[in-house]
C-alpha cells in the first residue's frame, strides 16, 4: 500500500528507524523513474507474512502501509514505492542509501490474499498496485503449481517505463503458460513516451470486461482481485459484483 498525501514537517527529515519496532536494512534499491523505486529491505528479525499482506515501514515517528511484492520464501521484503511530494515518508524514503534502517512492525495484516477455494484468479493492478500478485505468483510457483490454479495478470499503467514488472511476468508467462497469463496495458499510447508500443492499450477498468469474455472465465470458479488506483477499483467494484463476479479490493488510498 502507498501513503496518504499529507503536508510535510518543516525542518530537516528524521531518517532514523522507530525504536519502539524492529528494524529492515535497505540492501538494495532500484530508481525504476523519477517517482517509482523498488527497494530490498532486510529484517533484523524473522518477519513472517500470507503472499498479498503488507507490512508497516517507517521513519522516525511517521509509518505508512506498503503492500510486499516478495514472496514469504524470499530472504528479504521487497517494496515497490511511488513517491508523493508532499507525503511525509516517502519523500524522505527517496533520501535513504544502502545501509540504511527502516522500522518495520512485527506483524503483516490484510485479508488481500490468495482465495485457494478459487482456481482462476483474475488480478486487476495498476502501477505499484501489482506488488500483491507478484507476490502470490511467486509464491505459487515456488511451491510446486500443482494445483491447477491459474492467474490472469492484468497489469497497466500511463507508461512503458512504469510496468515495472513487465519483464518478470512476460518470463513467467513463457515458462509457465498454463498458469500465468499476461496482459501489460498503457492507457496514453500516442504520447511520445510509449513511442514503439505494440501491445494492449486502454486502461484496466476499460477492457477487463472484454478479457473476462476472452478467457471464458467461470464465474462459480473465479476470484476478481483488484489493487491499485481508487478510480478503476471504483469502476471495477461497481460493475463486476453485481454481475456475479467474486471481487475483493485493495486500495492505495481514499480519494
Amino acid at each position: 500500500m502507498a501513503e496518504v498525501t499529507t503536508t510535510r514537517q518543516a525542518g530537516a527529515p528524521d531518517l532514523t528507524p522507530n525504536q519502539a519496532f524492529p528494524t529492515a536494512k535497505l540492501v538494495e534499491r532500484r530508481d525504476v523513474t523519477e517517482d517509482l523505486m523498488v527497494i530490498k529491505l532486510e529484517p533484523s528479525e524473522q518477519f513472517n507474512f500470507k503472499p498479498g499482506q503488507y507490512c508497516t515501514l517507517g521513519l522516525g515517528k511517521i509509518e505508512r502501509a506498503y503492500s510486499i511484492v516478495s514472496a514469504p520464501y524470499e530472504k528479504n521484503l521487497e517494496i515497490f514505492v511511488e513517491l508523493v511530494p508532499d507525503g511525509e515518508l516517502t519523500p524522505r524514503m527517496w533520501d535513504l542509501k544502502v545501509g540504511d534502517r527502516m522500522s518495520v512492525r512485527p506483524r503483516a495484516k490484510g485479508i488481500f490474499t490468495l482465495d485457494r477455494k478459487m482456481h482462476h484468479h483474475f488480478m486487476l493492478s495498476t502501477v505499484t498496485g501489482v506488488a500483491p500478485s507478484v507476490s502470490m505468483v511467486r509464491q505459487y510457483l515456488h511451491d510446486g503449481a500443482d494445483e491447477n490454479h491459474v492467474f490472469y495478470i492484468m497489469y497497466g499503467a500511463s507508461y512503458i517505463d512504469e510496468l515495472t514488472y513487465d519483464v518478470e511476468f512476460n518470463q513467467l508467462a513463457k515458462e509457465h503458460p498454463e498458469t500465468v497469463k499476461f496482459v501489460p496495458t498503457i492507457s496514453r499510447p500516442t504520447e511520445a513516451k510509449n513511442a514503439g508500443w505494440k501491445g494492449v492499450t486502454g486502461r484496466v477498468n476499460t477492457i477487463a470486461e472484454e478479457y473476462l469474455a476472452k478467457f471464458n472465465l467461470p464465474k462459480d470458479d473465479t476470484k476478481v482481485y483488484a489493487c491499485g488506483h481508487p478510480g478503476m477499483i471504483e469502476e471495477m467494484k461497481e460493475k463486476l459484483p453485481p454481475q456475479g463476479w467474486n471481487f475483493i479490493e485493495e486500495r492505495f488510498w481514499k480519494p
